[in-house]
C-alpha cells in the first residue's frame, strides 16, 4: 500500500503520550499515528447505502413484552415441529 506524506498539528500532551505507547508496545510513533488516522477516516465515512437497507411490513407501533415472547416461541414451535435446530 502506498502511503502519502502529510504535516499535521498535535498537542504536545498528546504526542508525549504517543511516543510512550509507542516505546512500550513497540511499535513507532508514525504507525500509532497511522492507526488513529485511519479510526478517524472510518468514523467519517458516508456509505453508499444505508445500514439497515430493507424494510419490513408491521402495525407501526412497538410490540408487547408478550407478544415478542409469544412470537420467538411460536416460532421455536416451528422448527421443532418441522425437526430443524439452530
Amino acid at each position: 500500500m502506498s502511503m502519502k506524506r502529510t504535516n499535521v498539528y498535535a498537542d504536545p500532551e498528546d504526542l508525549a503520550i504517543i511516543k510512550e505507547a509507542a516505546k512500550r508496545r513497540g511499535i513507532s510513533e508514525a504507525e500509532i499515528i497511522r492507526q488513529g488516522i485511519h479510526l478517524a477516516a472510518m468514523a467519517n465515512r458516508v456509505w453508499d447505502e444505508p445500514l439497515f437497507s430493507r424494510t419490513f411490513e408491521g402495525s407501526g407501533r412497538t410490540p408487547s413484552k408478550a407478544e415478542v415472547r409469544e412470537t420467538v416461541a411460536d416460532g421455536v414451535r416451528r422448527d421443532m415441529d418441522s425437526g430443524t435446530t439452530a
